[in-house]
Order: structure tokens, then sequence, then C-alpha cells
């Protein structure tokens, strides 16, 4: 695990406490000597301060992102929510708001590794196929129409839980506990997300077909096969 932050403070209480919670992690003090660790040895996750000095945290998540699905939490002090939704239209899978509880952000970091590693207890199927659309539930891989689509670790889990669940009309808070674990959050999350997967599996994401709108409730997936 990675932790890039500018400030020492912070950062040396968020490496305490996950190392506290069993976790190896390194750590950096600003964007281009945190791009350069996870060159050397990659991380499973990248916990990433927006606010620093030169490369800024959403760069660094760009980049990330084009060089691998590494999962990244945003630690972001920006309160307005069109700034949370850059940083997740960015690539990040969750983010925090700081002042925030260390405890909190452990939970957050656990709930990310799980979902990305798989939980070996719940059977899943190997793929799920629907149309062109082909899910690969045990490598974490999408393909459509043939070619591959790349997804950050939530974008997959949300369009793995909707093609399991087919004809399902869910909620945006009910996506929040069963796709994100979260038991409170801010429901925008989920519209980002939606946004995001749609973009990478509709032939027309501004109409679409598949994962659809169900008005005054949320979404639900359309089988197209």
């Amino acid at each position: 695990m990675l932790v890039v932050d500018d400030d020492e403070t912070v950062r040396e209480v968020v490496v305490s406490y996950l190392r506290a919670a069993g976790h190896e992690v390194a750590e950096a003090s600003d964007g281009a000597t945190g791009l350069a660790a996870h060159q050397d040895r990659r991380a499973d996750l990248v916990v990433l301060d927006v606010m620093m000095p030169g490369l800024d945290g959403l760069e660094v998540c760009r980049r990330l992102r084009l060089a691998g699905d590494v999962p990244v939490i945003l630690l972001t002090a920006l309160g307005a929510e069109q700034d949370r939704v850059v940083g997740l239209e960015t690539g990040a899978d969750d983010y925090v708001t700081k002042p925030f509880s260390p405890r909190e952000l452990v939970l957050r970091v656990e709930s990310v590794l799980r979902r990305t590693g798989g939980d070996a207890t719940t059977p899943v199927p190997e793929t799920t196929t629907d149309g062109d659309l082909l899910v690969n539930h045990r490598r974490r891989t999408v393909t459509v129409g043939g070619a591959p689509r790349t997804f950050t670790a939530r974008e997959f889990d949300l369009l793995a839980h909707f093609v399991t669940h087919p004809g399902h009309a869910f909620s945006r808070e009910d996506l929040m506990s069963q796709v994100w674990g979260w038991s409170f959050g801010d429901s925008s999350t989920v519209t980002v997300h939606v946004r995001r997967v749609r973009a990478k599996v509709e032939a027309d994401p501004a109409e679409p077909v598949r994962l659809v709108t169900v008005w005054g409730i949320g979404y639900r997936w359309e089988p197209t096969s």
C-alpha cells in the first residue's frame, strides 16, 4: 500500500493507523515521488492527497489510471460536491474529506481491498455474458464486442453487481450499502460511477439501454439476451 501526502503530520497518522491494522505501507511526500514508488513496487492500493504542490493528486490519479487498475482513495479538503465529483470522474474508487477519522479511512481501505481481491467465501460465477458484454468475475475483466474495457475496482464491482442481478431496481442507498459497504455517505458517488460504467458499456451513454434509470428509485440492469 502507498500513502502520498505532502502534509507530514497527516501522512504519519494515516501510515501509523494502516500499519496498526496490519498493512504493509510505503509513503511519499509528493506526487512525482509517489508515482516513482508505485513504478518501483506496484501498490495494491494508493491513498492520495488531492492538494499537493507540483503534481497534484488528480494528475497523479490520472497517471495511475493510465498505468493500470490500482485502487485509489483520495484525501481531499475540498467540501463542494463538484470537487468530489471531479475526483471520482478522474478515476478514484473512493474519497475521504478532511478532517477525517483515521479509523474510518482504515475501514474504507479494507472495504476497497476486499472488493478488489474478492471474497473467497462467496461463490461467484466465472463469467457473466449479456449480448456482446462479457464480464469475467475471477479475472475482473470486461470486454464489449470482444474489445477490452478498462475498469477501476469500484466500477467493476458496480457493473458486476448489476449484471448478476438483472431486472432488479436498486436505489442509490441500496448500492452504497451493497457495493460500497457504506451505511452512510454521499449518493453522488453512485451517480458518478453509474455515469462512468455507462460510458464503457453503452453504445450511446446518453440514451442507455442496459444500465437504465428507474425514475424515483435508482437504477436497473436490463439484460439484452
